[in-house]
């Protein structure tokens, strides 16, 4: 006999992959760039569909676990903000154009979704088997955002990233400059990887170190396996559209550092101070909305005050 909580484990993988699949094979292969209108109308989706999503768990699975969900993908979401800066910025280095970027976001985001389930399942393992944990990943989670306090502005120098330098120790291969036809790997005429190889490299590794922040965080608001991968799946499908909104958006974001920063700090007391006392799931969800609120105000009244 099936249990409820199997059926909904079915239902959301038939779903997030037949999702998954249209946003990136069927929208993603076309040959035209994504427009910031098409982009919007998408983000509108997938936000909607998490939205339908979580109404579900709260009719089949109650109200505890709905909050958890809303709460665990309003912040997966807002912490994205930082990782697509930085997607942005090693775009930008490589100078792509919006169709090769399209094209690599689609091979990160896959491989996002494999890295998320790895470090949730692998987390909520750990942290049911050593409970000290919960303190290390708390003050982990306060230190990545005193580092971000202090961290001056984010550069991107592909000589010194530790995957591609691996990679290219092991297997020898060159990068060459030819970007023809967007392909990751040519013949010219020994083997050799290209710019856009490079960059899906970069923007994996980025996602990886990423998670080392984002899924403590999100494993602080529950651990339960089922709400914590499946806020995060939702987070990551509609990552390829809010990319190419937040790409004209990000610099009128002008607070979302101090935004994160106090989003990292409060979920890593939060982790610590739940041995002691239980801190209510309203109360966090009520305190992201207003940081988040309160960021992008400040911002709108900055921008237009320089404007």
């Amino acid at each position: 006999m099936i249990s409820l909580s199997q059926i909904f484990w079915i239902l959301f993988f038939l779903f997030i992959f037949g999702a998954a699949f249209f946003d990136l094979f069927w929208l993603g292969k076309r040959k035209k760039e994504l427009s910031l209108k098409e982009a919007g109308f998408w983000v509108i989706v997938w936000v909607s569909l998490a939205i339908f999503f979580n109404i579900l768990i709260y009719l089949f699975q109650g109200t505890q676990n709905a909050l958890e969900f809303f709460t665990a993908y309003l912040l997966e979401e807002s912490l994205s903000l930082d990782n697509l800066f930085i997607f942005l910025v090693i775009f930008s280095f490589f100078d792509l154009s919006l169709l090769s970027q399209q094209k690599v976001l689609k091979w990160g985001i896959l491989g996002a979704f494999l890295m998320r389930a790895i470090f949730i399942f692998g987390g909520i393992w750990l942290l049911q088997t050593f409970h000290f944990l919960f303190y290390f990943f708390g003050a982990f989670l306060i230190y990545s955002g005193l580092k971000l306090l202090f961290q001056k502005e984010k550069r991107i120098d592909p000589q010194k990233n530790l995957f591609l330098r691996i990679i290219r120790k092991i297997t020898r291969v060159t990068v060459t400059e030819d970007m023809r036809d967007s392909r990751f790997f040519v013949r010219k005429p020994a083997f050799a990887i290209t710019p856009l190889f490079v960059t899906l490299i970069l923007i994996e590794s980025s996602d990886l170190v990423f998670a080392f922040d984002s899924v403590p965080a999100v494993l602080a608001i529950t651990q339960n396996p089922f709400i914590a991968y499946t806020s995060n799946a939702f987070a990551i499908l509609g990552l390829r559209s809010f990319y190419f909104v937040l790409a004209n958006l990000l610099p009128r974001f002008i607070y979302l550092k101090s935004e994160i920063i106090i989003l990292l700090t409060f979920i890593g007391f939060k982790m610590i101070l739940n041995q002691f006392y239980h801190i209510p799931i309203i109360f966090s969800l009520a305190f992201i909305l207003i940081t988040i609120t309160i960021s992008i105000l400040l911002s709108l009244i900055k921008a237009k005050k320089e404007a």
